[in-house]
Protein backbone atom coordinates (compact mmCIF):
# COMPACT_ATOMS: atom_id res chain seq x y z
CA UNK A 1 0.00 0.00 0.00
CA UNK A 2 1.57 3.61 -0.84
CA UNK A 3 1.55 6.73 1.34
CA UNK A 4 1.17 9.54 -0.70
CA UNK A 5 2.41 12.20 1.41
CA UNK A 6 1.21 16.43 1.41
CA UNK A 7 2.95 18.93 2.85
CA UNK A 8 0.24 20.11 5.17
CA UNK A 9 1.20 21.17 8.35
CA UNK A 10 -0.96 18.24 10.43
CA UNK A 11 1.04 16.08 8.03
CA UNK A 12 -1.93 14.24 6.53
CA UNK A 13 -0.98 10.63 4.92
CA UNK A 14 -3.79 8.86 2.79
CA UNK A 15 -3.90 5.67 1.24
CA UNK A 16 -6.79 3.76 -0.80
CA UNK A 17 -7.66 0.75 1.09
CA UNK A 18 -9.29 -2.20 -0.77
CA UNK A 19 -11.02 -4.55 1.64
CA UNK A 20 -13.94 -7.39 0.86
CA UNK A 21 -17.62 -5.89 2.04
CA UNK A 22 -18.85 -7.79 4.70
CA UNK A 23 -22.19 -7.43 3.21
CA UNK A 24 -21.61 -7.90 -0.36
CA UNK A 25 -19.76 -11.42 -0.82
CA UNK A 26 -16.69 -11.14 -3.86
CA UNK A 27 -16.82 -7.43 -4.20
CA UNK A 28 -14.46 -4.63 -3.28
CA UNK A 29 -15.13 -1.24 -1.91
CA UNK A 30 -12.75 1.18 -1.77
CA UNK A 31 -11.41 3.25 1.32
CA UNK A 32 -9.40 6.34 1.99
CA UNK A 33 -7.25 6.35 4.63
CA UNK A 34 -6.29 9.63 5.85
CA UNK A 35 -3.69 9.82 9.08
CA UNK A 36 -3.33 13.42 11.08
CA UNK A 37 -2.70 14.66 14.42
CA UNK A 38 -5.25 16.26 16.32
CA UNK A 39 -6.24 17.93 19.98
CA UNK A 40 -9.91 16.80 21.65
CA UNK A 41 -11.52 19.59 22.65
CA UNK A 42 -15.25 20.19 24.48
CA UNK A 43 -18.11 22.18 22.77
CA UNK A 44 -18.99 25.06 25.38
CA UNK A 45 -23.00 24.08 24.84
CA UNK A 46 -25.09 22.43 27.00
CA UNK A 47 -23.96 18.33 27.38
CA UNK A 48 -20.68 19.02 26.60
CA UNK A 49 -20.06 16.73 23.27
CA UNK A 50 -15.99 16.33 23.01
CA UNK A 51 -14.79 16.34 19.62
CA UNK A 52 -11.69 16.31 17.20
CA UNK A 53 -11.28 18.52 14.10
CA UNK A 54 -10.01 17.50 10.63
CA UNK A 55 -7.38 19.37 9.80
CA UNK A 56 -8.88 22.50 6.86
CA UNK A 57 -6.87 21.24 4.54
CA UNK A 58 -8.02 17.62 4.79
CA UNK A 59 -11.58 18.65 5.25
CA UNK A 60 -11.43 20.95 2.19
CA UNK A 61 -9.94 17.48 0.01
CA UNK A 62 -13.02 15.01 1.63
CA UNK A 63 -15.58 17.76 0.58
CA UNK A 64 -14.72 19.10 -2.73
CA UNK A 65 -14.17 14.67 -3.60
CA UNK A 66 -16.47 13.05 -1.63
CA UNK A 67 -19.16 15.42 -0.87
CA UNK A 68 -21.04 13.10 -2.61
CA UNK A 69 -21.25 10.61 -0.01
CA UNK A 70 -22.94 13.12 2.76
CA UNK A 71 -26.48 12.24 4.03
CA UNK A 72 -28.10 14.88 6.06
CA UNK A 73 -26.97 17.33 7.67
CA UNK A 74 -23.05 16.91 6.30
CA UNK A 75 -22.91 13.60 8.06
CA UNK A 76 -20.73 11.12 6.67
CA UNK A 77 -19.68 7.60 7.60
CA UNK A 78 -16.23 6.83 8.60
CA UNK A 79 -14.22 4.30 10.51
CA UNK A 80 -11.54 6.17 12.39
CA UNK A 81 -8.72 4.53 14.91
CA UNK A 82 -6.73 5.95 18.08
CA UNK A 83 -3.79 3.65 18.67
CA UNK A 84 -5.46 0.33 18.58
CA UNK A 85 -8.78 1.26 18.91
CA UNK A 86 -10.83 1.11 15.79
CA UNK A 87 -14.78 1.85 16.16
CA UNK A 88 -17.46 2.97 13.50
CA UNK A 89 -18.36 6.33 13.41
CA UNK A 90 -19.49 9.55 11.52
CA UNK A 91 -17.93 12.78 10.60
CA UNK A 92 -20.14 16.34 9.85
CA UNK A 93 -18.78 18.92 7.84
CA UNK A 94 -19.26 22.30 10.38
CA UNK A 95 -19.69 25.03 7.89
CA UNK A 96 -18.21 27.70 10.33
CA UNK A 97 -15.16 26.20 11.21
CA UNK A 98 -14.36 25.09 7.22
CA UNK A 99 -13.92 21.31 8.68
CA UNK A 100 -15.25 18.12 9.75
CA UNK A 101 -15.76 17.14 13.06
CA UNK A 102 -15.52 13.58 14.74
CA UNK A 103 -16.69 12.90 18.04
CA UNK A 104 -15.45 11.19 20.31
CA UNK A 105 -17.91 9.33 23.03
CA UNK A 106 -17.33 8.89 26.82
CA UNK A 107 -16.31 5.17 26.04
CA UNK A 108 -13.59 5.76 23.27
CA UNK A 109 -12.23 8.95 25.39
CA UNK A 110 -12.20 6.16 28.77
CA UNK A 111 -10.50 3.39 26.91
CA UNK A 112 -7.87 5.66 25.00
CA UNK A 113 -7.12 7.92 28.04
CA UNK A 114 -7.55 10.98 26.17
CA UNK A 115 -7.69 14.25 27.93
CA UNK A 116 -8.82 17.73 26.49
CA UNK A 117 -5.91 19.50 24.64
CA UNK A 118 -3.90 16.07 24.19
CA UNK A 119 -2.02 15.78 21.10
CA UNK A 120 -3.77 13.10 19.09
CA UNK A 121 -2.20 10.45 16.08
CA UNK A 122 -4.83 9.07 14.65
CA UNK A 123 -6.60 7.84 11.25
CA UNK A 124 -9.57 8.07 9.54
CA UNK A 125 -11.38 6.00 6.57
CA UNK A 126 -13.98 7.16 4.34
Amino acid sequence: MAIIERGFISQVHHTLDYRPSANIHRKWRAKIKYQFSTKMWKSGLAGGWHFVSLPKTLSEEIRENLQWQEEGWGRMKAHAQIGELKWETAIWFDSKAGAYLLPIKAEIRKKTKLEINQEIEMNIWV
